[in-house]
């Protein structure tokens, strides 16, 4: 495991341990010193349905070709997947979709500036680009696959619930660097830890990295470690609020969320499958994510992370001001099945008892 310094960890600690306990308000003020958040005034989202995966990536994301090319630029596209694990293709960025993004940024002049980066919950990423049918399609556009873990990082901050101590953590450098155009490639998914992971939580628990030779949880020791397990801050309170202050740094340029096979119940590997055919795009994460929700009939107030984030103004999360091109929304709802565990979830809204600490 590599040696971090502590610094500046009472400041850090009484910050994690004041801001969880109470509305971000305060939080905001100090994280925005530390990294000015940009709001993508830019609230359209596409929403799409079909019968086949690629196709709706591409005419999903068509309707923003020109204001994409524009922001990209000559700017480095980072395309995140959600792979988690290998062998579970319910759980993963279906192949299909990623052609369908291939061909659009190679619609658009851009594909030559294109990487995919992962770092997968277990194991080795490698794995599961070779499982779930990466490695042929990258020869084919000749992109570049990268194991996150091997790649460069940056240390950041996150808070322990058990005692208030903010924790080091290794995340990766190139999902950091906002030099970066980073896009965020999601499943439409419930979590057994937030209720509901998009297009944000694939980025923020992809970013955390593994030491060598970690393989699992059970593996987890003084000298081999994982980013992810220290970033889920032992409670669901630390949980959401780190991916919220995590988001100040690492957050989707362009968000892609893929419904064509939607997963409910003990997510995000043991759900079982929604035959939704659907899928949603736009360059304002906050209004893909609401979109999503919707979709799904959750509650958005019950979501943690994104309360938070929307009460930092990182994004339009007001339904009433999205505006949705493409399909009808209200055609496509569905009532997804929350994870078995969802009353627990839920304690993230509630006072944490300082005095158990």
């Amino acid at each position: 495991m590599i040696k971090l310094h502590r610094r500046d960890f009472i400041r850090a600690s009484l910050f994690g341990g004041i801001a969880a306990a109470t509305a971000p308000t305060y939080a905001m003020k100090v994280l925005e010193e530390q990294s000015k958040v940009i709001v993508n005034a830019n609230s359209r989202v596409s929403l799409v349905t079909g019968t086949n995966r690629a196709e709706m990536v591409f005419n999903a994301l068509k309707p923003f070709a020109k204001e994409i090319a524009q922001a990209v630029g000559n700017r480095r596209i980072v395309v995140k997947p959600n792979l988690v694990e290998k062998d579970i293709q319910l759980c993963a960025t279906h192949k299909d979709t990623i052609e369908g993004i291939l061909e659009f940024y190679k619609s658009i002049k851009k594909l030559e500036n294109v990487v995919i980066g992962e770092s997968i919950a277990f194991d080795q990423t490698i794995d599961c680009y070779d499982c779930y049918g990466y490695i042929p399609l990258a020869e084919k556009y000749k992109v570049k696959l990268l194991d996150l873990d091997e790649h460069p990082y940056r240390v950041h901050y996150i808070m322990d619930e058990n005692d208030f101590l903010s924790k080091p953590i290794r995340v990766s450098a190139l999902l950091t660097d906002r030099n970066n155009f980073v896009m965020s490639v999601a499943r439409l998914k419930t979590h057994n830890t937030v209720i509901a992971t998009l297009s944000l939580k694939n980025l923020v628990m992809g970013a955390p990295l593994k030491d060598p030779g970690y393989h699992s949880h059970a593996s987890a020791s003084a000298t081999v470690s994982s980013g992810k397990k220290i970033m889920h801050g032992n409670g669901v309170r630390a949980f959401n609020f780190n991916m919220y202050t995590m988001a100040y740094h690492i957050r989707p340029d362009l968000a892609f969320v893929d419904g064509y096979e939607g997963m409910e119940g003990n997510g995000p590997t043991r759900g079982t499958p929604v035959d939704h055919r659907v899928c949603v795009a736009g360059l304002d994460w906050m209004s893909v994510e609401r979109v999503c929700l919707e979709l799904m009939s959750i509650n958005p107030d019950n979501i943690g992370y994104l309360t938070f984030c929307a009460g930092a103004g990182m994004g339009q999360f007001d339904l009433n001001k999205i505006e949705i091109i493409g399909e009808k929304l209200a055609n496509y709802i569905r009532t997804y099945k929350l994870p078995n565990n969802v009353d627990r979830l839920m304690q993230w809204n509630t006072p944490l008892n300082i005095s158990t600490v």
